[in-house]
């Protein structure tokens, strides 16, 4: 009622609004439930989960991002938690729980401000200060990279999944396929991981993963009567049909002689002899073809001893073209021998319950393959995402030429000096950045937490060590206390570390500013106590 009379609706019947601090305390709740559920995950001895969809599909992995990709979560504020992770994941491609569980703290934290009365945007911007203070002190703590520390990088990223078992071999692959498409333009260090094929094939074991210095395609030869490997491979990359060609308009042919329809045949198979034998003049002893190949161009070509394969994908077209130097070619009347792509070897093996095609032995290749093996479905899946991983954080390193320690050795010595920082800082943001301070401690009381051990003892110890000047010490979870991560060999890369706590203090901060969430759907936003987590 307003001065006695009718109250004025300007919303639409159904629509549900929750503000003030019932608003802000509904968002962390969710915030924190997201974050709380990959928790566990974290570090060497983080734990997997298995996730299963409305299809009866099922999941096995412990990677951050995948795992809140499955979720099929509802709440808009848990919503922009996931946000975080798929952030992380694009740009560092590692560090996606470790992001997540920054955000989650740093709210809960802020939560205790809220009830201090402290306003919400003294606390962001108390988060701001931190935030730009940590990265110059990440800058502090760069490491020059070598290219034994990329392997401890890419070691590092495989602890803890269910590929740690193998890490050294994995490892060993991951750099050697980084080195092998890096490039350096215009003074700056260039990765560009789409020139790295990785397959994927069940059956063998993990070991039996294999670098090739070329491609791999999940392909055949179009003709039983074609040669199965062909060595000295000289290789057409050809974007067209090897086909009769039809006419672009409707268009009907009236044959009233027997002898005008053989005539007729007769020259389509001369056309498309003539295709053949134009291919085969150039020299080109395999054929890969982006679209289809007559069946009788097929016979000519087994005849002629050729290699084919057909309707191969326009990336492995591209990546083909990068890995034996040859040009593809539209028009096949155009096609000379400059075209040609080589190869030291082409050739078709049976890989668990299909054929494949190796083309290895590329000079100068600036496209390489990798193949995955794995006992089952769900273990090849976990490999390749933690290979993605290895592969992903090697490339940033290369690219970056910096590494941290890790073990949460970085985040504890940021989280000293944002105490000492935070000193100098009048005001109520001052409480701000210890609550930031204190937050970072988050990863490695989690670590330890994980491995079984006292997070309270743990963060003791390393908070001595780090006031000894050891900057480099993080969480031992294998025997416990700490451990000089710098000797223990365990590096990261500096953006991952950089992009989780930017990414988590500004989605931190946004979700900090709203007061009033105004849901138009039925449903509507949740009642306090009634988040469950996940909405799967």
């Amino acid at each position: 009622m307003y001065n006695g009379q009718q109250p004025i609706f300007i919303m639409k019947e159904g629509t549900q609004r929750t503000s003030g601090r019932t608003a802000q305390s509904n968002n962390i709740a969710a915030a924190k439930a997201v974050a709380d559920a990959v928790r566990s995950t974290l570090g060497p001895k983080g734990m997997d989960k298995m996730l299963v969809d409305s299809m009866g599909d099922v999941v096995i992995t412990n990677d951050g991002a995948t795992i809140l990709k499955e979720m099929d979560i509802e709440h808009p504020a848990a919503k922009m938690i996931i946000e975080i992770a798929k952030t992380q994941e694009q740009h560092c491609y590692d560090g996606t729980t470790s992001a997540v569980v920054i955000a989650g703290e740093l709210l809960k934290r802020s939560e205790d401000l809220v009830e201090q009365n402290v306003h919400p945007t003294v606390i962001c911007e108390g988060f701001r200060l931190a935030s730009d203070k940590a990265a110059e002190m990440i800058d502090n703590h760069a490491i020059d990279v070598s290219p034994e520390t990329l392997e401890e990088v890419a070691k590092t990223a495989l602890t803890g999944k269910s590929a740690g078992a193998v890490k050294e071999f994995l490892a060993d692959i991951s750099v050697r396929a980084v080195l092998s498409v890096a490039q350096e333009i215009d003074g700056m260090m260039i990765v560009d991981l789409d020139d790295v094929k990785v397959e994927k094939k069940q059956g063998g074991s993990i070991k039996d993963s294999s670098l090739i210095d070329g491609i791999i395609m999940d392909k055949e030869r179009v003709h039983s009567g074609m040669p199965r490997m062909v060595s000295n491979s000289k290789i057409a990359l050809i974007n067209s049909a090897i086909e009769v060609k039809k006419t672009e308009v409707d268009a009907k042919i009236q044959i009233t002689d027997p002898n005008m329809l053989s005539k007729f045949m007769a020259e389509e198979e001369n056309y498309l002899k003539s295709l053949v034998d134009k291919i085969s003049s150039v020299g080109a002893n395999v054929i890969i073809c982006q679209k289809g190949i007559d069946d009788l161009a097929q016979h000519h070509m087994a005849k002629s001893g050729i290699f084919a394969i057909r309707r191969a994908k326009k990336s492995d077209m591209e990546a083909l073209s990068k890995a034996t130097g040859g040009n593809i070619v539209t028009n096949i009347d155009d096609l000379s021998v400059d075209d040609l792509g080589i190869a030291a070897k082409v050739e078709e093996k049976k890989i668990g319950d299909s054929d494949m095609v190796f083309i290895t032995g590329c000079p100068e290749a600036k496209s390489v393959s990798v193949l995955l093996r794995g006992g089952t479905e769900h273990v090849v899946d976990e490999i390749r995402r933690a290979f993605d991983d290895a592969i992903g954080v090697v490339a940033v390193a290369h690219e970056d030429g910096a590494v941290l320690t890790g073990g949460g050795s970085v985040l504890a010595a940021i989280s000293r000096g944002l105490r000492s920082y935070a000193e100098g800082i009048g005001g109520r943001e001052q409480m701000a950045i210890e609550a930031f301070s204190g937050a970072l401690e988050v990863i490695p009381r989690t670590l330890a937490e994980n491995a079984g051990l006292d997070p309270v003892n743990t963060i003791i110890d390393l908070r001595k060590a780090h006031s000894e000047g050891k900057s480099t010490f993080g969480v031992n979870v294998y025997d416990g206390g700490v451990v000089d991560m710098n000797r223990a060999k365990v590096f990261e890369p500096s953006r991952v570390v950089e992009q989780a706590i930017q990414s988590a203090s500004e989605t931190a901060v946004m979700i900090l500013r709203i007061d009033d969430v105004i849901s138009s759907r039925s449903t509507g936003p949740m009642e306090p106590g009634e988040f469950d987590g996940m909405g799967m």
